[in-house]
């Protein structure tokens, strides 16, 4: 299967302004999902999609295939990470080369185990999914099952279930999404004009230092498990 490694870095961040190209850990934060994909030996080509010179001049200093510019539609915040892919696709198609599937590696996740997106890869196209994304297990008091939704004035169960689980043990586990790897089929992007399809597989990182960077207290949790990292 020929799968591209895709990674998005636009300019323009609100949050945490220079975001991409900021050091984390004694690196630019895009570096560490280069270096990740580049420990993969089953992506067939990785490259950059980014709006911003300077963050292409990054990249491209890292050994980063910088192979188009992203559009400015494609670089606000409204913008998706479909669209953002379709658009890479479309590229490609464009130029003569296709692709089966491509898995999207964002820099806001900067920590991924070693051989994790081989092993991702590997369950993929072996499961015969339209997708798979990594997840962490969502903890017991947060489970859908224990949470409610408001009807008017009273509660009712997420679920839908008339009845409340009362054992910790009976809940069945539930995943979050956890930013650092989403799989995709190209004829699931490009038809179908959705990332995950119908049949979603995943990858479990519960046990993985984790943080998905959006805001400076994000920031501050990666700071602190790269600290916690060296220490060890």
């Amino acid at each position: 299967m020929k799968i591209l490694g895709l990674i998005p870095a636009r300019g323009g961040s609100k949050g945490i302004p220079g975001k991409n190209i900021r050091f984390l850990g004694g690196k630019p934060l895009l570096q560490h999902s280069i270096e990740a994909a580049k420990r993969s030996i089953l992506l067939s080509r990785i490259v950059l999609s980014s709006d911003e010179e300077e963050i292409i001049t990054t990249a491209k200093k890292l050994g980063l295939e910088v192979p188009f510019v992203r559009p400015q539609e494609l670089a606000g915040d409204s913008s998706s990470s479909l669209e953002v892919i379709q658009h890479a696709i479309r590229f490609f198609s464009q130029e003569g080369e296709n692709f089966d599937a491509v898995c999207l590696l964002q820099p806001t996740s900067p920590f991924r185990r070693s051989g994790l997106i081989d092993e991702a890869i590997e369950k993929f196209t072996s499961g015969n999914f339209d997708s798979l994304v990594s997840v962490r297990e969502v903890p017991a008091d947060y489970n859908p099952h224990w949470t409610f939704e408001a009807e008017n004035d009273s509660l009712k169960i997420a679920t839908g279930e008339k009845e409340i689980i009362n054992r910790r043990q009976e809940l069945p586990k539930a995943y979050h999404r956890d930013g650092a790897i989403y799989l995709t089929r190209t004829e699931v992007l490009m038809e179908k004009h959705s990332l995950y399809g119908k049949n979603i597989g995943f990858i479990d990182t519960t046990g993985d230092p984790y943080v998905n960077i959006d805001t400076p207290e994000d920031w501050e949790e990666a700071e602190r498990i790269f600290a916690m990292i060296n220490e060890q």
